[in-house]
This record gives C-alpha cells, sequence and structure tokens, in this order.
C-alpha cells in the first residue's frame, strides 16, 4: 500500500518503492523493459541498462523508439508493437539485425506482452535476446554441413570413377578368355560392379541431415540403367512411382543395390522379344516401407527356374537382410513381381 492505502502498482517505478520492479531489475539476465500503453519505458533491467549503455535516468518517461538515439526505431517492430495492448497481440521472436553504437552489429530477438490489470490499466512486458552468438554457431554448423556434403560427393564420385575403371579391366579380359563360362561370369561381374558404380554416382543427399529422396533417387539410378542397357535400341520402358519420403544415405544405397540388381535381371531375362515395361514402386509409411519391382516379360518358369537363381537371388537376400526387410517373389507366364518389405515378418513359433 502507498500513503494513500492504495495497492503499489507491482510493476510500477522502482524509485516508488516497488518490490517486483525491484526483483526484475535485480535478477532478470536478459534485457527487459516495462513500457506503458504509451510505449514510454516505464523501467528496464539491470541487464538491459548494462547491455545497451543506458541508465534508468535517460530512459525514464522515453518512447521505445528513441532509446539509443533511435536504434529500435524499425517500421516493421513498431508497427508489431502498437498493435500489442490494442488489439490484445504479442510479439514472438522478432529477429531485429542491427549496427548498435555500443555493440556493433548484433541479432536480437524481441518479445513482447500485454499485461492487464483489473482496474483497466495497462502496460507492456518487452525482452530483448541477443543471439548473435547462437546464428554464427548455426551459420558455422551449416558450413560443415555443406562442407561434409562436398566431400561426400566427391567421395561418392571418385568410388565410382574407381569402380567403373575395375569393370572396364574385367570387361577387356572377358573379351580375351577362351572359356565360355568364364566370360559370363566375368561379365556378370562386370555388370555389378557398374551397377555399385551407378548407386554411388547418384547418389545426392538433400535437406535435413542429409536425407535422401527415395523415389527421386530411384528414378535417377533407373535413368542411368536405361541409357547404358536400352538406349534406343529396344522398346522397353521402366517406370518409378512413389511418395516423398526420405531415407539415410546408408539405407538408399541399399535400396539403390537393390533395385539396380533386380532392374538389371528384369531387362536380361524378361524379354527375350525385346520389348516391355519394368514398374518400380516405392511405399512408406513411418518406419514401415515396401519396394516392388515388376515386369510384364515371361516369368520364371519350371524349365529355367535352377539356371536363373544362384549368385542374384543371394546378393538380393543378403542386400534385404542388411535392410531387416523380407523378400517375397511371384512370377507368371504374364510376368515377375519382387516385394521386399520392411520390417521382416515375424516367424510364428511352432505350437
Amino acid at each position: 500500500m502507498d500513503t494513500h492505502g492504495r495497492a503499489l502498482d507491482p510493476l510500477g517505478d522502482p524509485k516508488d518503492g516497488h518490490i517486483l520492479t525491484r526483483a526484475i531489475i535485480d535478477t532478470i539476465r536478459e534485457p527487459l523493459i516495462v513500457l506503458d500503453e504509451n510505449l514510454r519505458v516505464i523501467v528496464a533491467s539491470r541487464s538491459f541498462y548494462k547491455k545497451f549503455g543506458q541508465t534508468y535516468e535517460n530512459t525514464r518517461d522515453k518512447m521505445f523508439y528513441d532509446l539509443g538515439n533511435g536504434q529500435w526505431n524499425i517500421s516493421a517492430l513498431r508497427t508489431l508493437l502498437e498493435q500489442v495492448i490494442p488489439e490484445h497481440t504479442t510479439v514472438e521472436g522478432y529477429e531485429v539485425a542491427h549496427n548498435f553504437p555500443s555493440l556493433g552489429l548484433r541479432i536480437m530477438l524481441v518479445n513482447a506482452r500485454e499485461v492487464q490489470y483489473k482496474n483497466g490499466g495497462k502496460k507492456m512486458l518487452l525482452s530483448i535476446q541477443d543471439v548473435t552468438d547462437q546464428r554464427a554457431i548455426e551459420g558455422h554448423k551449416a558450413n560443415l554441413m555443406r562442407q561434409k556434403d562436398t566431400l561426400l560427393k566427391e567421395m561418392r564420385h571418385r568410388i565410382a570413377n574407381s569402380l567403373q575403371l575395375i569393370a572396364s579391366i574385367i570387361l577387356l579380359k572377358a573379351g580375351s578368355v577362351q572359356s565360355e563360362e568364364s566370360r559370363l561370369h566375368l561379365e556378370d561381374a562386370h555388370d555389378r560392379i557398374v551397377s555399385i558404380a551407378t548407386v554411388q554416382r547418384n547418389l545426392d543427399p538433400t535437406g535435413d541431415d542429409s536425407e535422401v529422396p527415395v523415389v527421386g533417387y530411384l528414378r535417377t539410378l533407373c535413368e542411368s540403367i536405361a541409357k547404358s542397357m536400352i538406349g534406343g535400341r529396344k522398346p522397353i520402358t521402366l517406370s518409378v512411382s512413389g511418395g516423398s519420403s526420405t531415407v539415410a544415405p546408408d539405407e538408399a544405397i541399399g535400396l539403390g543395390l537393390l533395385t539396380t540388381e533386380l532392374v538389371i535381371n528384369a531387362l536380361k531375362h524378361a524379354f527375350p522379344k525385346g520389348e516391355g515395361q519394368v514398374t518400380i514402386a516405392y511405399e512408406a509409411k513411418a518406419s514401415d516401407w515396401k519396394l516392388s519391382i515388376s515386369d510384364d516379360g515371361v516369368g520364371l518358369g519350371a524349365t529355367n527356374a535352377t539356371s536363373r537363381e544362384g549368385l542374384g537371388t543371394s546378393i538380393v537376400e543378403s542386400l534385404a537382410k542388411q535392410l531387416d526387410a523380407e523378400v517375397d517373389r511371384e512370377s507368371t507366364s504374364r510376368g515377375t513381381v519382387v516385394t521386399i518389405c520392411h520390417p521382416r515378418t515375424a516367424a510364428v513359433a511352432p505350437a
């Protein structure tokens, strides 16, 4: 109570003995200002005076915009603050970049909120947070991430080139061997090394945490495969469909190798007449996903099942296992569908 028995305003001038305002001045670490309805300064925290080289005497009853030779007279900020009390709005994290006379170039976040009293009185609390160092750290981190992505791309490019060179040497060797069986094995090794090189070369992480957009990545892979194996010679088409899911680069490599292995296998064996379509579909929901590669070719008949299975099947099974996924095959005379699902279906315990 004051000398007339009236309740003291807890956010009033500390010169008049307002205890709460004194506590604010003594304890608040971030700069804070109490403004009246006309945006004139009632009082500020000790941290404000220290931060901006001001005192109680040269800020009391001044317009907020006039403080520090008008350093806060920013048109957009002024518009926002002038709406806080009349329209009962708030200002949350408004960013101000300014060359302050006593501080140099700094980045500040401004927050403002109305305080209403039962008697109809209104004031505004305005806080100021210096985030210059935080923004610098964020910028440094973003720069490091860009450098990391650049180095990873360069490394993958070099790996792909090295694999391509090895594949070329193997192909040359395949042309010089006398044994037909050896030649086929060398050509098969060449194709698989080329597929790994293609997966590495086209891996281009984008977005947060270097996540890879799966469908875009698989589409790029299939375009590369089509150029090298189809070109304009055969009426065979590859199509890729799916949503906008992203995965980590390691998982993208696994999906890319699976897709490449199965697509190349289909192009080699499914279309003896030289025409058809291979469809690649990827669906994901939360951590579950399904990758399917289907063709409308001749299918895997009983007569050639043994010759078609072997190393390729083992590779697909191994890659799926690394991704904790399960492989399912269905083949008829109208084509073949290979589906890889994550997670694996839990085995049912015997009764």
